[in-house]
């Protein structure tokens, strides 16, 4: 088994999957964290692996599983706000900016649904196992707009050792999660109030998606690995 963290820049998954023994590795186009171990244009690979181009993908195998963080700056509340005009930075814009940004923000929700929708026909027709984590908090696109449902929806993050509650929602596809038990008591984690940024710190938007190595791991060891409760 080896673990393929889509869209993942921090290694948090990558490298606690590597701490339960498993050979993992980061994609994405970026490398902010200098953790991609493969920095490569997702979108592209997909492209090619959904018209039957060679890929990354011809790699992967039905024992491997990925992690896919999808994008969704696109799928969230605030795009609706910006369909609306009702975005802060639009409030007091003219009607042609306001529609010329919708122009904008829905062409590129739709190239981010159409490589999703892409990306889970290639690992069905593979017969790969993925899961997709996205935003779980309403409206959210895929929740009105998409055909698959969430196995799972975790509420409050905080519970299970994050830095934020931030409800998050996951499908898995190709196989179902398993229902691991994890026993041993959870660590303290500071919880991350995310207010402003400095000059020089994470922007807003990197600073809520980060993980903790705590939740990553048990995460992992509740619903990816066959008997992997407590050790």
């Amino acid at each position: 088994m080896v673990a393929h963290c889509l869209f993942e820049q921090s290694g948090t998954f990558k490298n606690e999957f590597k701490k339960l023994g498993i050979d993992a590795y980061d994609y994405d186009i970026l490398n902010e964290y200098g953790q991609t171990d493969f920095q490569i244009d997702l979108f592209d690979e997909i492209k090619k692996a959904y018209g039957g181009d060679k890929s990354i993908f011809d790699n992967f195998t039905p024992d491997d599983v990925i992690m896919a963080f999808f994008p969704c700056t696109r799928f969230e509340c605030q795009a609706q706000l910006m369909f609306a005009g009702e975005n802060f930075q639009a409030q007091k814009q003219s009607d042609k900016y306001k529609l010329e940004q919708d122009l904008r923000v829905h062409k590129e929700l739709s190239e981010l649904y159409d490589n999703l929708t892409m990306l889970t026909i290639v690992v069905i027709d593979k017969g790969l196992r993925m899961v997709i984590e996205n935003p779980a908090t309403q409206p959210h696109y895929l929740t009105k707009y998409w055909c698959m449902k969430p196995q799972l929806i975790d509420r409050d993050r905080r519970l299970n050792g994050d830095y934020c509650t931030k409800p998050t929602q996951y499908w898995f596809i190709g196989f179902e999660p398993e229902q691991n038990v994890v026993f041993e008591p959870l660590d303290f984690v500071d919880r991350r109030i995310i207010e402003w940024m400095e000059k020089g710190e994470k922007d807003r938007k990197t600073l809520r998606s980060e993980i903790h190595p705590q939740y990553a791991n048990r995460f992992i060891r509740q619903y990816i690995l066959k008997n992997a409760g407590t050790f």
